[in-house]
């Protein structure tokens, strides 16, 4: 009898071909090797679905998936779906992890009774990493604790590549297809189905920064879709979990904040500039007052909020002073 593995690996592949060898390669050299790999190829273009036929020529722990496009949530939830581990990990094609992440996160989750185990992610620009490690140290973290701490952003934020998750954290949760980020709309809810989480402080995923990138590129209406998942997370967040109000709010607010920079600075096109901050004006409006009561958001932050909420335009009228100031 064939005994399933532990953890399983879902690899959303979509036209990764010149960086999925070393991807697939970095979970294949993975110090814990009772698991398996689950490569969904999602409608490539390019030679990715060829690679992913070699990987699973060369490692009988590898199941590869073909798709029509249907997106990243949509390649996620057919991994989920046909994941047969115990804990369920995702890594992106195009980027890649240490040898060690998954036998200390398998470890934290086992050993201390966790249904998720956290650790950091560090970037990589031009093939050089700009962020590492502090100390070394451990958290456990009961329910609310480790949903406060999601919110703070300080310990770790929304991805969901720098996790470990028990497989029952996903029981009736789907990713949003269709929409970008979609590890904002979901990561949450799986922490809601957790009872307990433990942050290392070590490195263990490496998110490899490229030009080319959605996430990286000059501010699009597909960034929107942010704010359709704010709404969704802070309208359940203050019904199930009225404690956690105030972290929740703040974080909404500043994720409005630095899409009304990126606007401001990004994009040239006036029209667009205030099609983008009028639908940041509508999300803020329903949230206003709590917002501006906040204990946790200081005076500037308020200050803009305010701005966005009464004329956005002053807001662009003074940005456009102050770039004219900085090119005199």
């Amino acid at each position: 009898m064939i005994m399933p593995p532990e953890i399983s690996v879902i690899v959303p592949v979509h036209n990764a071909g010149p960086y999925l060898r070393d991807c697939v390669d970095s979970i294949l050299a993975q110090t814990f090797t009772n698991l398996e790999i689950i490569l969904v190829n999602d409608g490539s273009s390019d030679n990715s679905a060829s690679i992913c036929e070699e990987y699973r020529e060369k490692d009988n722990r590898v199941t590869v998936i073909h798709q029509n496009y249907e997106g990243v949530s949509s390649a996620r939830n057919t991994g989920v779906a046909a994941a047969r581990g115990n804990y369920i990990g995702f890594v992106d094609g195009d980027d890649y992890i240490v040898p060690h992440m998954y036998e200390e996160l398998h470890s934290l989750c086992v050993n201390r009774d966790s249904d998720i185990a956290v650790c950091r992610l560090a970037r990589e620009i031009d093939e050089k990493i700009i962020n590492t490690a502090f100390n070394e140290f451990t958290k456990e973290m009961d329910h609310i604790e480790a949903l406060r701490e999601l919110f703070k952003g300080k310990l770790y934020r929304f991805s969901l590549c720098n996790k470990l998750f028990k497989k029952s954290c996903f029981h009736n949760i789907q990713f949003p297809e269709g929409r970008l980020h979609e590890d904002l709309s979901t990561t949450y809810r799986l922490f809601t189905n957790s009872s307990k989480t433990v942050f290392k402080e070590f490195i263990g995923y490496i998110y490899v920064k490229r030009s080319n990138s959605i996430l990286t590129s000059t501010f699009s209406e597909k960034r929107l879709d942010a704010f359709t998942g704010w709404e969704e997370i802070v309208d359940y967040m203050t019904a199930e979990y009225p404690q956690l109000s105030d972290e929740v709010l703040a974080a909404f607010t500043y994720g409005c904040i630095d899409n009304m920079y990126y606007i401001m600075n990004q994009v040239e096109d006036r029209n667009k500039q205030q099609y983008f901050l009028s639908a940041i004006q509508q999300s803020v409006r329903k949230y206003y007052k709590e917002i501006i009561t906040s204990s946790i958001l200081n005076q500037k932050y308020k200050y803009l909020i305010r701005a966005i909420n009464y004329d956005f335009r002053l807001l662009l009228y003074f940005n456009q002073i102050k770039r004219q100031l900085a090119r005199a």
